[in-house]
């Protein structure tokens, strides 16, 4: 296989669990036609310590801040805890930094509000939960929401709605790193339903 990806996950507490699980199972259950996983995924977390996810999952995370390989595409997952994390600064400029070195930065949900914080959505289209549509608007009006979408693809920025639309984006992730066959192939493999 010519390339491999780095898949990092970004966990806290109260992330919300398809969020991130979605996402996670998309990139670990795709394969090459030759057999290998094109996408390496792990988790982390800003100290590595054991996470409780909503609703009372219990996640340990692989990495921490400070030991975290170099990832090529980053999940943002969402969920109540963003509205704590959203004011840590060491957890902004975490996610500001890795701007520097991945190729794709991803968001679901409320994960929006992590990138709009670290400034990285300033002048570009997203989409999050509708739950909270309006509260992103109106407090990044330089951010233009858009309503009714599963995920938008800025190039190097992709955003999507709630929940359950993080596996959408993943799979459009997979359709432009490794094809539509392999794509369709996943889905197959997942029994989801999905147009590609």
């Amino acid at each position: 296989m010519s390339q491999k990806w780095k898949v990092g996950i970004f966990l806290f507490h109260d992330v919300e669990v398809l969020d991130f699980a979605g996402p996670f199972e998309v990139f670990s259950v795709t394969y090459a036609n030759n057999g290998e996983k094109p996408f390496d995924v792990t988790t982390v977390s800003e100290t590595g310590e054991l996470l409780q996810a909503r609703n009372g999952l219990r996640i340990q995370p692989d990495y921490h801040f400070q030991n975290a390989p170099k990832f090529d595409i980053l999940v943002i997952p969402g969920g109540p805890g963003t509205r704590e994390i959203e004011h840590n600064q060491k957890v902004i400029k975490w996610i500001e930094g890795q701007m520097q070195s991945v190729s794709l930065m991803t968001s679901v949900c409320t994960g929006a509000f992590l990138l709009a914080k670290a400034g990285l959505l300033t002048n570009l289209k997203c989409t999050k939960h509708w739950g909270s549509l309006e509260r992103l608007q109106k407090e990044y009006p330089d951010i233009d929401v858009k309503a009714g979408v599963k995920f938008i693809d800025e190039g190097n920025i992709i955003t999507s709605a709630g929940i359950s639309a993080g596996i959408n984006m993943s799979f459009h992730v997979l359709q432009r790193l490794v094809g539509r066959e392999i794509a369709k192939a996943t889905a197959h493999r997942m029994e989801y339903d999905i147009e590609l």
